[in-house]
């Protein structure tokens, strides 16, 4: 199989991935507490619909619709005994979608947290969790993801655990993690320490970064923090679309399509490679990234004050880096990506 993302990679100046998953799903009618990974065969026309949004918009590659895949979240609806069979077609229907394409386009298998926490701290032990992601993983390929995407993951010891299993199954691979506490993961992991993390890997991640969390400026510091080891890696930012908020029943995210673009630009500008969105990001953002991409020159690097100026604030004043006994707080949910 063709690793057609290093090859977009090592000839575009940057790529745009997809939006949110769930934001869209739930606009089509999915209900909360139901599991996305159960239309790729009950509901596949609209999951179909799904990754045609991400590639009319202009995306690169698309994420499938299999971030809640391993049998460890399936389990909690009963269908952990379809893990292999709803990641094949999660793919499968990415592939269909991407073959049709006038260009290019990459499907992603995505792949979450298990939910679990791991050892010591839990009692989900590196093996299962392998034994987990390589499940997943498997399923992904079979049904003809180009790379595999690992998302959302707080823990260095579960994203230790899904890159032995992706190195089992043989595709490449993509990792992000959720800074959200203080410009840590919740688990405690800063930028820096992921930038390290994923040079100590066998084999590396084709690109690394940070998706979800709080709001884009906070995530727009966090891929300055990347910038900042040198690595050289590709960096990924994919931000949520704005702040959610509680309206009338509804979370809503603040984030207008011009909001968007700018942080789409700034991403580029702070040294991300690969640039989407998260929750709330739905066509119509992607659509302005792309226009903003496009047409508008690549600048220096922002300052953290004109991210908060042009984005908006932080959510908080450490970036993560620092001492902060409060940064590194525990907690047992893993949200759901979109």
């Amino acid at each position: 199989m063709s690793d057609l993302l290093s090859e977009l990679l090592a000839t575009r100046d940057v790529l745009l991935a997809d939006g949110a998953t769930g934001t869209n799903l739930f606009a089509m009618g999915l209900e909360a507490g139901e599991a996305p990974e159960l239309w790729n065969t009950a509901e596949p026309k609209k999951i179909l619909a799904l990754y045609q949004f991400a590639v009319d918009a202009g995306s690169d590659l698309f994420l499938t619709n299999t971030f809640g895949g391993t049998a460890a979240r399936l389990k909690l609806h009963s269908a952990d005994k379809r893990v292999r069979e709803l990641n094949r077609v999660g793919a499968e229907l990415g592939r269909e979608v991407a073959d049709k394409a006038e260009r290019k386009v990459v499907v992603a298998g995505s792949v979450g947290p298990t939910g679990e926490i791991m050892e010591p701290v839990g009692s989900l032990s590196h093996s299962l969790a392998v034994e987990m992601f390589h499940e997943q993983a498997d399923g992904l390929k079979e049904g003809g993801a180009d790379v595999l995407w690992l998302e959302t993951i707080s823990a260095p010891e579960e994203y230790r655990a899904a890159a032995k299993a992706f190195a089992l199954t043989g595709l490449p691979w993509c990792g992000t993690m959720s800074f959200d506490t203080a410009g840590r993961t919740m688990m405690g992991v800063t930028s820096s320490a992921l930038a390290q993390l994923v040079e100590s890997l066998d084999p590396p991640p084709l690109a690394y970064g940070a998706n979800c969390g709080t709001g884009a400026s906070d995530l727009l510091r966090t891929v300055l923090g990347f910038t900042a080891q040198g690595t050289g890696r590709p960096i990924i930012a994919k931000g949520n679309a704005g702040i959610p908020k509680y309206v009338e029943g509804h979370i809503h995210y603040d984030g207008t399509p011009a909001l968007m673009a700018e942080y789409a630009v700034m991403a580029r500008d702070c040294g991300a490679k690969i640039i989407g969105g998260c929750c709330g990001t739905k066509p119509e953002h992607l659509r302005s990234m792309r226009d903003a991409l496009d047409s508008r020159p690549r600048g220096e690097a922002p300052s953290l004050e004109r991210i908060q100026a042009e984005i908006g604030p932080f959510s908080s004043a450490s970036d993560g880096t620092g001492e902060d006994p409060n940064a590194a707080r525990r907690e047992r949910g893993r949200r759901r990506r979109g």
